[in-house]
């Protein structure tokens, strides 16, 4: 099986099918980050569209550089943060939840929902780069060099990020959730 990079210079040789692969691969992907930072089906589903248009629009000068997964967040989350900086607020909608077999009583999923209620509202406090650095450690399991490519920025720099987005949650949050 090709590697999506390999599929992508494929791509910019003319090989549509190679293309076709590659969307479909990520199209998920490219939804969902959008989704995170949207909060938003339809915008989600119209970046993740603009996303591979404008990928496809540059396919004659694709380089490997780095993970093509790298390469669509990047374009992802661009697209994204002009987004949000047209239209305010939002928030994240759903936040994944861990789907353990045990029976919860419904005081303890009433109080997880309002938990999660105040962490979405929090998460959309956040600056753009900041909310987007948390979501890709955190939802998409990126390391800090993935993310430095993604926000075009230092490995510092997203550490950075990272420890002020958590400062800035944490101080928002500790009189706010509650543990059952």
């Amino acid at each position: 099986m090709d590697t999506d990079e390999e599929l992508m210079v494929a791509a910019s040789n003319g090989d549509v099918d190679a293309y076709g692969e590659v969307v479909r691969r990520h199209w998920r992907s490219a939804f969902n980050l959008a989704y995170r930072l949207l909060n938003d089906p339809g915008e989600a589903e119209n970046i993740a569209q603009q996303a591979f248009m404008k990928i496809l629009e540059k396919i004659e000068t694709y380089e490997v550089r780095a993970k093509f997964r790298t390469y669509l967040y990047r374009v992802v989350s661009r697209l994204c943060f002009d987004r949000t900086k047209k239209k305010k607020p939002r928030y994240l909608e759903e936040l994944p939840t861990n789907k353990s077999t045990d029976i919860q009583s419904p005081l303890t999923v009433a109080v997880e929902k309002e938990n999660q209620h105040k962490i979405r509202r929090a998460l959309s406090s956040l600056p753009d780069r900041q909310q987007t650095a948390i979501v890709l450690q955190n939802f998409h399991d990126m390391t800090y060099e993935e993310i430095a490519r993604v926000l075009e920025t230092t490995e510092k720099a997203v550490e950075r990020l990272l420890a002020r987005a958590r400062d800035s949650l944490a101080e928002e949050l500790k009189d706010h959730i509650e543990i059952p």
